[in-house]
């Protein structure tokens, strides 16, 4: 059978082969992001709770209502930003659903959409499968700071959507109050669509603010903001999170989502509820992963790895230019095979493979891990 296959550059994410490398090797395994540590056992209850109560069957197509309520609530008292619960906000499978989702509802065949690389993966491929352009921003190593006048010359009348990442996977720099102002200036008196992926809005260090794209009129009223339970809950398996929009933005989606996934988990959409209407966890998930970065960063402070700023998400990245000259794909099969470590190379987060030789390590596992895997690589 001859297949006209609609992403013939797209293999299997790094992702899935560095965790299987990893679980075939027994290494300790920093590639992917989730957790290794257990979430709250009151929020397991909740869940099983909503199971004995009968919870179990299809849930409203936008998630149901007191969820959308409290993070409604959340989102006024957090960032000042009024959305309405009925119709500019739905729970979805996952942030990487939501991003599938607002991509699919508005990106047509030769539409323009701007990414800042390195880039989460599922960005540029999501474009590609719906006929849209990708036109990518290269960012550089240390900082990662954005030059916004060199990316308004990227601007053409083709140009449909921004897709922004803060705190950023996988760098770990955010966005300040001076990149939302430039942002704002670039894209006045435009119809362009930003698409903000603010799945780490919670895990921000060192007393710096997070500036949710929700929270400046001029932003919201062209944007989708994407949010996670799993990044918040450290439950990633769980695949559940949200998608906030006004009407105008979120009537489209919606017309997506109902096809592609339709309703979330039930059950897991009441014990998240009653989870988190009784249980305030926003000002101790910074406290929590700014300890863990900070313990990872002074175990790898003894290694030869150069260690790179880190002011959010639950990444660290490190340069290892002056360990080896070696791509940073062999370097990182190398750490995996031959000490028992798994990171993940970030050239593979640029569309041409950019390669500063530097690595991408998840620190969101217990102490132990974090030791094991820093002696291992005190070896290197």
């Amino acid at each position: 059978m001859i297949l006209n296959t609609k992403l013939p550059n797209v293999g299997t994410t790094i992702f899935t082969v560095m965790s299987k490398l990893a679980q075939e090797h027994n290494a300790v395994n920093l590639s992917q992001g989730f957790p290794d540590f257990d979430t709250n056992p009151k929020l397991v209850a909740c869940v099983n709770k909503a199971l004995q109560n009968g919870h179990n069957q299809y849930a409203p197509m936008q998630g149901i209502q007191p969820l959308r309520e409290l993070i409604c609530e959340r989102i006024e008292n957090i960032y000042g930003a009024s959305y309405h619960p009925d119709n500019e906000i739905t729970i979805t499978s996952g942030g990487t659903q939501a991003i599938f989702t607002a991509i699919a509802a508005l990106i047509n065949p030769g539409d323009e959409v701007i990414i800042f690389e390195p880039a989460y993966d599922c960005y540029s491929p999501t474009v590609k499968l719906f006929g849209g352009l990708v036109k990518p921003f290269e960012l550089y190593a240390p900082n990662y700071e954005i030059d916004w006048q060199m990316v308004k010359k990227l601007f053409s009348a083709n140009t449909k959507m921004i897709i922004l990442n803060s705190p950023h996977n996988p760098t770990g720099s955010i966005l300040s109050k001076n990149d939302i102002d430039e942002l704002i200036k670039i894209t006045k008196n435009t119809d362009i669509i930003i698409l903000s992926d603010e799945v780490y809005e919670h895990i921000i260090y060192d007393g710096e603010k997070h500036h949710s794209v929700a929270q400046y009129p001029e932003l919201r009223e062209r944007s989708f903001v994407v949010a996670s339970f799993g990044k918040l809950l450290h439950t990633t398996g769980w695949k559940i999170g949200y998608c906030l929009a006004p009407e105008l933005l979120m009537k489209e989606f919606r017309k997506i989502h109902q096809f592609n996934v339709f309703s979330v988990n039930t059950p897991m959409q009441y014990g998240i509820y009653e989870y988190l209407n009784s249980e305030n966890i926003y000002q101790e998930l910074p406290i929590f992963f700014q300890q863990k970065r900070d313990y990872f960063r002074s175990l790898l402070s003894e290694t030869k790895f150069k260690l790179l700023p880190c002011k959010g998400s639950y990444f660290q990245c490190v340069n290892y230019s002056e360990i080896s000259e070696e791509p940073d794909i062999a370097m990182a099969k190398r750490l995996l095979t031959t000490f028992g470590v798994a990171s993940i190379p970030l050239s593979a987060f640029y569309t041409k493979g950019k390669d500063d030789k530097i690595l991408r390590f998840c620190f969101a596992k217990n102490d132990n891990t974090l030791l094991q895997a820093a002696e291992m690589l005190m070896k290197v």
